[in-house]
């Protein structure tokens, strides 16, 4: 007895379609891949303008600006941490494309190329509540701490500040932190910097300090580029910073911690 198998024959069109739908089979499409050029932005710990979050995000007010004049620009933001004192080594060899972190353009405006000024901050003195340091002239020889290379360190040292009367004793530290320790310590009597810092650690302490009243100066700041650069970066985050001042972005930012009076209005044009 015989038995016939019966066969089923595919149009040949048909296998080769299903041929190629299998070969296809565990192959991941391929998507073109746009890469951003990077800004690398360098700044010390400086809470509330640079800083590292309890989950070790980079935030604060100029994280914050950067972030959207790149997003802008199409340029992705790489913020790195640097001794501030040794910013200009960085900007130098290029480890860093500029220095932004609540930085001092008054006397310094020939120094760098700047874009700038984006807004206002100022330069105070605090002290401990038991202090009988009042005003700027009972600073008169006193020890003040003070943050190297900024400008409370300049105007102390160099005494030729007309409100500033001649201390005893000016001590220069690298980090915030330390200038805070050294108050704490009772090692000097008052220490200067940016207000806003100085609030933030008074919230953080419970209250333990005061600011006097009188203001050192009230700073323009800028975000800083080396004058041996390509300046193209410099010039494209200028035209952003320009739009975000005029449509609102830099007061929205500054809204959110409580400096929206510090805002450079018309301080930066394209």
């Amino acid at each position: 007895m015989k038995y016939w198998i019966k066969r089923s024959v595919l149009p040949f069109g048909i296998v080769c379609l299903m041929s190629m739908a299998l070969c296809g089979c565990g192959r991941e499409k391929k998507e073109a891949v746009t890469v951003q050029p990077e800004l690398v932005i360098g700044s010390d710990d400086y809470e509330p303008y640079n800083y590292q979050n309890e989950n070790g995000d980079y935030a604060g007010v100029d994280v914050e600006l950067a972030k959207e004049a790149c997003r802008r620009i199409g340029y992705t933001p790489v913020f790195k941490q640097i001794q501030w004192d040794d910013k200009d080594i960085y900007l130098e060899n290029g480890e860093v494309d500029c220095a932004w972190g609540s930085f001092s353009m008054d006397g310094r405006e020939d120094d760098y190329i700047w874009v700038g000024p984006y807004m206002y901050s100022r330069e105070v003195v605090m002290v401990r509540t038991d202090s009988d340091i009042y005003k700027l002239d009972d600073l008169a020889g006193k020890n003040v701490a003070v943050q190297s290379s900024t400008q409370p360190e300049r105007i102390f040292l160099g005494q030729d500040y007309d409100i500033i009367p001649k201390v005893k004793n000016v001590y220069s530290f690298v980090e915030m932190n330390e200038l805070f320790a050294a108050l704490r310590k009772g090692y000097v009597d008052a220490c200067a910097g940016h207000e806003i810092v100085m609030r933030e650690y008074l919230r953080q302490s419970g209250q333990k300090y005061r600011i006097l009243d009188e203001e050192i100066i009230d700073s323009k700041l800028g975000v800083a580029f080396s004058k041996n650069k390509d300046t193209q970066k410099a010039e494209q985050l200028r035209q952003a910073m320009a739009e975000m001042l005029e449509d609102g972005t830099v007061q929205c930012i500054l809204e959110k911690y409580g400096m929206e009076n510090r805002v450079a209005a018309g301080g930066i044009t394209p």
